[in-house]
């Protein structure tokens, strides 16, 4: 899988969703940022991503995602 590949299957899934990937082995590092995401626990957040990815996980050919999820409120006042 490629980086570019995980970001298309996030980002068609999310509705108006900006994704970072990094693949580290069989690991991905996720920053998903969505306004899909407005008004949801971090849980609910993380289950739409891994809605996303779930069956690459099935596959094994992910072991481990590590992910962030921000609102673009959320992520602009994390980067300002």
């Amino acid at each position: 899988m490629q980086t570019s590949e995980i970001k298309q299957l996030i980002e068609n899934q999310i509705q108006n969703s900006e994704a970072t990937v990094q693949i580290e082995g069989s690991h991905i590092h996720l920053v998903v940022v969505s306004a899909a995401f407005e008004g949801l626990n971090t849980l609910k957040k993380q289950q739409l991503v891994y809605g996303a990815v779930n069956h690459l996980i099935a596959d094994g050919s992910v072991h481990a995602v590590h992910m962030k999820t921000y609102t673009p409120e959320e992520w602009r006042a994390a980067n300002s």
